[in-house]
């Protein structure tokens, strides 16, 4: 009698073909020492990815969209289909390292009112990365935007939402774990329920990790297990549109979360956020002309995001709270 499948790994791609054969790659590597089954769910890439999947792992299922259907969106796609008792969605530019997947399920056997965990992650340069944070309130976000968690970064007070204050490396619960790996145990997602498709990307984050609490169920960090997320693998052929994506997602994060009130100031957080960056990397690239390229490309991703969020368009949804 065949094992029952105990993860169902599903990885969302679109144009990202040799980050993609690196992730399924380190798949293959013993990563779980449980029976696992892969889905790759394509977002109508154009680079060659579906017929890489097809032609070098036959054993992985494939689902084809015949458009970009978003993060979340297809990620549920991939989840509708999954038979494990376990669900872990992986970016396609992450590579999983050692024996991650065993060591996280072992975990959630051992903690059953832990409903979701996360691993280290390791930057593509081999620093390690921000692999969770706290949620995001007013004061965090107002101390984000005039960077008094980078001045002071061990006062808690003004530690900001990236948390600096605490120990990045310790083992236990936290508010939201990086949405590049996640392990779900199925039983809490059929309670909690599939990710928003209103985020189309970025923000899902945020949004599940907050049910996922909200409906009682805790979120571990295990920083024995281990990941590389190269990142913005498919942000990367408009990183400005895909800056002001993950502003449009932060606002529908606090329409959905948070009073009207509460979204205005945080609207008027976000805009002084913006233009203080637009500011600063102006001085910097004034400063520093022989190397002002990437402080000249920041200047513009924020003002370009400024122009979005003050257009009448935008003022009137916020206004409304129909962002």
């Amino acid at each position: 009698m065949e094992n029952p499948i105990m993860v169902s790994v599903v990885i969302v791609s679109w144009n990202t073909r040799d980050f993609l054969a690196q992730c399924l790659k380190s798949l293959s590597r013993g990563v779980c020492d449980y029976p696992m089954e892969v889905l790759v769910v394509d977002n109508a890439s154009t680079d060659g990815s579906s017929e890489y999947v097809e032609g070098n792992y036959p054993a992985v299922r494939l689902i084809r969209n015949d458009s970009n259907q978003g993060f979340a969106k297809a990620n549920n796609k991939g989840i509708r289909l999954c038979r494990g008792k376990y669900i872990c969605l992986i970016n396609s530019d992450v590579e999983v390292l050692g024996n991650c997947i065993t060591m996280l399920v072992d975990h959630c056997e051992a903690n059953p009112e832990t409903g979701m965990v996360g691993p280290s992650i390791i930057g593509g340069d081999g620093t390690l990365q921000r692999s969770w944070r706290g949620f995001p309130g007013l004061w965090n976000m107002f101390c984000r935007a005039l960077a008094m968690d980078a001045a002071f970064p061990r006062v808690r007070i003004f530690g900001g939402y990236l948390m600096p204050y605490r120990d990045h490396v310790a083992s236990g619960a936290v508010p939201v774990l990086s949405g590049c790996f996640w392990l779900v145990r199925k039983e809490a997602l059929d309670g909690v329920g599939m990710l928003d498709e209103a985020f189309f990307m970025y923000g899902e984050d945020m949004d599940w990790c907050r049910r996922f609490w909200t409906a009682g169920w805790r979120l571990d960090f295990v920083p024995r297990a281990e990941a590389i997320h190269y990142g913005g693998a498919s942000s990367a052929s408009a990183p400005v549109r895909f800056f002001i994506e993950k502003q449009k997602a932060d606002l529908l994060y606090w329409k959905k979360h948070h009073r009207w009130a509460a979204q205005q100031c945080y609207f008027a957080i976000a805009c002084l956020h913006h233009l203080l960056r637009a500011l600063s990397y102006s001085v910097v690239a004034m400063r520093k002309r022989q190397e002002s390229g990437e402080a000249g490309f920041k200047v513009n991703r924020s003002v370009q995001c400024l122009k979005w969020m003050l257009s009448r368009e935008t003022l009137r949804s916020v206004i409304r709270g129909t962002v």
